[in-house]
């Protein structure tokens, strides 16, 4: 990763809707999306990663910086090895990092962020119902105990919500995460198309 990617994150608490609008943005052509909590629930459990990924995430804690960052940017490059991801003409979402003001200084020189796309839900207790039924059908057990999802949305107001103050706030657009995931979709773009247009031209035709 000689020169920082261009980068567009996914911001909001646990729950809130990351990774469905994530998984929807790496289907169009020029986005690639990467949601760190599927690539650490994508270790071999048994690994010593596997292993410090659980220690962490069944207590609702974040796993520490530098074992993120250094997973993170073996990720990314073999994204890049394998022709997944071509930082020249493909705009990266990120979902799910940084999590912390310490990450994102971490992060500084190898990403350079065109917009930071807040998810907004004020309503903790939906996010709770909604993740503990995402538990249910998605093998998640991270999310299966309201106690454990209590305490990651604690953990997000304490250690990832100060990472906004870190970005300038040019960049920051706050997207309301209730409605269809359609029309949340269409709010999103708007945020995002003028970025992606000045990297990747217009990949909606």
């Amino acid at each position: 990763m000689a020169a920082p990617l261009k980068t567009i994150l996914l911001f909001g608490q646990p729950g809130v809707g990351k990774g469905t609008q994530g998984g929807i943005l790496g289907t169009v052509p020029g986005f690639v999306h990467l949601a760190t909590g599927d690539m650490f629930r994508g270790l071999e459990r048994e690994s010593e990663l596997g292993q410090a990924f659980l220690q962490y995430s069944t207590q609702g804690l974040l796993v520490p910086d530098d074992l993120t960052v250094r997973l993170w940017r073996q990720y990314v490059q073999g994204l890049i090895d394998t022709n997944q991801y071509r930082p020249d003409t493909d705009l990266l979402v990120l979902d799910g990092i940084p999590r912390s003001a310490a990450q994102a200084a971490m992060l500084d020189e190898h990403i350079d962020v065109l917009r930071v796309v807040h998810l907004v839900c004020t309503d903790t207790n939906a996010l709770v119902k909604r993740m503990k039924t995402r538990a249910q059908h998605s093998n998640r057990p991270d999310d299966a105990d309201e106690t454990i999802i209590r305490r990651r949305l604690e953990v997000y107001q304490q250690e990832t919500k100060p990472v906004l103050d870190y970005y300038d706030a040019s960049l920051i657009s706050n997207v309301a995460a209730v409605g269809l995931p359609g029309e949340i979709l269409m709010n999103v773009l708007d945020t995002i198309i003028p970025a992606a247009r000045g990297v990747i031209g217009n990949p909606f035709g």
